[in-house]
C-alpha cells in the first residue's frame, strides 16, 4: 500500500509561508463562517484529534462547525498532543477507552461514532478504527501522512522536541499505518501542504470502495477552518452509515 517512499518534503519556502497563509485562512473563516451543509444530522458523536504540538483549542472552529450541524462534537481528550508515550498499542489501548467512554456519555452506550484527525491526529483515528471497528461509522483524516515515512515532513524535530525520540519508521509500522481501516475511510489532502507531503497523505489507488482521497486548497496549519476542509467534512458525516454498530 505505501506508495509514497520516494517523495520528498515540501519545500522550505513552502514550509515558511504556512503560519501566513494559515493566518489568512482563519481572517476568512471568521469574516465568512462554513454554511451549514443541508443535509439532515444524525446528532451521533463525533471525536477530534489534533495534530502535533496543539490541544483542543485547534479543533475549535471544526468543533463549532460539526455542533451547530448538530453533531454531538467531543475533543479526543490528550490534551497537547505530543505523540503516544511508552508502548504504542498500550497508548492507543488507552485513549481508545477515553473515547469510548466520553461518546457513551453524550449518546448511550455502544453507539456508533466517527473520528476526525487533524495531521498526526488522523493516525491515531485510523488505529482505534482497527481496535473496535464495530464502534466507528466513519473516519475522516485531515493532511494525515499516513503513507509516508518521516523524511516527507518538515516537523520531525518538533515530535523529537516534544516527543524526546524521533518518530518511529520501521518497515512494519508503515505498512500498518498505510493500510485503511476496515470502515469508510476519507483521507483529505492539499497539495498546498507546506508540512508534509501530500503524496503521503493519500491512498494514492483505490483499496476498496469505501475508501477515498478529496483534495482541497488549503495549508498545512489552517485546514482546521479551511471552508473546503469543513464542508467536505460536514458531507462525508452525513452519508448514511454503512452498517449498524454491533
Amino acid at each position: 500500500l505505501n506508495m509514497a517512499l520516494t517523495v520528498s518534503r515540501p519545500s522550505l519556502a513552502l514550509f515558511a509561508s504556512e503560519p501566513l497563509r494559515a493566518a489568512g485562512d482563519l481572517i476568512g473563516h471568521l469574516a465568512r463562517p462554513a454554511a451549514a451543509a443541508a443535509r439532515s444530522c444524525d446528532g451521533h458523536a463525533v471525536i477530534l484529534f489534533p495534530g502535533l504540538g496543539a490541544n483542543a483549542l485547534s479543533m475549535w472552529p471544526l468543533r463549532r462547525h460539526l455542533s451547530g450541524l448538530g453533531y454531538s462534537a467531543l475533543d479526543g481528550g490528550q490534551g497537547i498532543n505530543t505523540g503516544p508515550v511508552g508502548d504504542v498499542d498500550a497508548w492507543l489501548h488507552a485513549l481508545k477507552d477515553v473515547v469510548l467512554e466520553r461518546a457513551d456519555r453524550v449518546q448511550g452506550r455502544r453507539q456508533p461514532i466517527s473520528l476526525v484527525g487533524w495531521s498526526l491526529g488522523g493516525l491515531y483515528a485510523r488505529e482505534i478504527a482497527k481496535l473496535v471497528p464495530a464502534r466507528v461509522r466513519r473516519v475522516i483524516t485531515i493532511g494525515t501522512p499516513f503513507n509516508g515515512t518521516r523524511e516527507q515532513t518538515n516537523v520531525g524535530w518538533l515530535f523529537k522536541l516534544l516527543n524526546g525520540q524521533a518518530p518511529p519508521d520501521t518497515p512494519q509500522l508503515l505498512a500498518r499505518l498505510a493500510t485503511p481501516p476496515p470502515v469508510p475511510t476519507t483521507a483529505v489532502y492539499s497539495r498546498r501542504d507546506g508540512v508534509v507531503a501530500w503524496q503521503s497523505c493519500q491512498h494514492g489507488r483505490s483499496v476498496r470502495s469505501d475508501v477515498e482521497d478529496i483534495e482541497v486548497s488549503a495549508s498545512h496549519l489552517g485546514m482546521g477552518w479551511s471552508r473546503s476542509v469543513l464542508g467536505v467534512v460536514a458531507r462525508e458525516l452525513a452519508r448514511p452509515a454503512p452498517r449498524a454498530a454491533a
